[in-house]
């Protein structure tokens, strides 16, 4: 089932890496045309403009867009034990972590009375986006809120779809897991007009904008976050699903084609890659692709993504060429199944989040390890880091000098302002150092 592309015996560079090795992602730009007019209107129009795109693209119109307290607390009642059960475990095992990223103040003493203080300051209001498409996503809800919370978000609003077969509101499951981390502001809007109304509000429906929107979508979610992008924050454009598995000959085989295949399930265009230098193991993963594949409960959408031009086989000569190639290819969820497992995850440069060893797949970071699912796609990941607690800080400064500490430098500030011909830089320096 899976493409191969055989690079034994070459030396590729990493220009040449990225043309060649199996990718997918999404032409953002191709659905501006369609995602901007939607973004207008609703800046302009607000909830009912909102709501009139929901109605057309969810074929469902929520009674109001914020949903009410009563739905969510039926919801979280209703809620089955053995789900409440894990979702809670998911939630401590998560909080930890990212309580834990929190950072520190740090001040400097620069020189006697000069002193630089970094100071982390989190972002005000944050929207988070939750899809609501082709499966319920309580584990989104987790990995967007917990983060924006420890660091000390003064509010939150949950946008997720309405639904038409749970009265216009969005998945139980969904406003649940929202209960339980205590967001009570959810809003029943999907799509580009969901990061519209984050971004613009509404003062008439009394929806107050956000400073910030996160979380994964589709095309035309990501989309309408590059268009608001500047007027908000943005974590990052998420494309399809993608893992990566970088294994040599003491891989067992099924535990490859299994988190393969976990990962093909997410939608068409998913991406599947086995990086090897091991053909047996190659062989026998696509072996036990062919035949676990079309078994699995979303076998058609699975079978699509690894036959796609985005999912495959790269054999490559030996460890350091496969370790080559995972950092051209910069995966959004990279396994590493090899001898001394540990010690080559840290040799990797670009990945979204690296799992290390047999008994660490990536449906364990989708859940419950503790770290964050929402993360670079698309190759991104050699320059964008994944969802944390930082996502939602801002380091500012505070700079103090005394008058004795500024007059110690005032003759190079007066140097450097005058060579930017920027004078009147140094005449504020002059009228706090030189007699009147």
């Amino acid at each position: 089932m899976l493409k191969v592309t055989d690079l034994r015996g070459q030396t590729p560079s990493s220009a040449q890496l990225r043309r060649i090795l199996p990718r997918g992602g999404m032409d953002v730009a191709s659905v501006l045309p369609t995602v901007t007019p939607i973004i207008d209107a609703v800046k302009t129009g607000g909830a009912p403009a909102a709501l009139d795109y929901g109605e057309q693209f969810d074929r469902v119109r929520p009674a109001s867009v914020r949903v009410p307290a009563d739905v969510m607390a039926a919801a979280a009642d209703n809620l089955d034990d053995s789900l409440r059960a894990a979702v809670q475990e998911a939630i401590r095992r998560i909080r930890t972590v990212h309580a834990a990223q929190k950072p520190q103040e740090q001040s400097t003493d620069v020189a006697p009375g000069a002193t630089v203080t970094e100071v982390f300051l989190p972002v005000p209001r944050v929207g988070l986006y939750v899809p609501g498409g082709k499966a319920v996503y309580p584990s989104s809800v987790l990995m967007n809120v917990i983060p924006a919370q420890e660091a000390g978000a003064e509010s939150l609003v949950v946008c997720s779809p309405p639904q038409a077969e749970f009265g216009g509101w969005p998945h139980p499951t969904i406003l649940a897991a929202c209960s339980m981390l205590g967001v009570d502001e959810v809003w029943a809007v999907g799509g580009a007009q969901a990061v519209a109304l984050l971004a613009y509000g509404d003062d008439e429906a009394q929806l107050e904008p956000v400073d910030m929107i996160t979380g994964p979508g589709n095309i035309f979610v990501a989309a309408a976050k590059r268009v608001v992008n500047g007027v908000v924050g943005i974590d990052a454009e998420a494309g399809p699903s993608e893992i990566a598995v970088l294994a040599d000959d003491t891989a067992d085989p099924l535990y490859v084609a299994a988190d393969l295949i976990s990962q093909a399930e997410h939608d068409e265009n998913a991406a599947s890659v086995l990086i090897t230098d091991s053909p047996e193991v190659a062989e026998a993963v696509d072996m036990l692709i062919d035949e676990r594949a079309t078994a699995t409960l979303n076998a058609d959408r699975a079978g699509t993504a690894l036959g796609g031009p985005q999912s495959g086989i790269v054999l490559v000569d030996d460890l350091e060429a496969g370790i080559a190639v995972a950092d051209a290819y910069a995966a959004e969820h990279l396994e590493i199944h090899t001898r001394n497992a540990a010690d080559v995850a840290r040799r990797i440069k670009h990945a979204g989040a690296i799992f290390i060893g047999p008994f660490s797949p990536v449906p364990l970071g989708d859940y419950i390890a503790g770290s964050n699912h929402v993360l670079p796609t698309s190759g991104t990941a050699r320059f964008t880091p994944g969802l944390t607690t930082h996502t939602f800080l801002r380091p500012v400064n505070l700079i103090e000098y005394t008058e004795d500490a500024l007059a110690e430098v005032a003759p190079h500030i007066i140097t450097l302002s005058t060579d930017e011909q920027l004078p009147a830089h140094g005449e504020a320096i002059k009228a706090r150092t030189e007699a009147q």
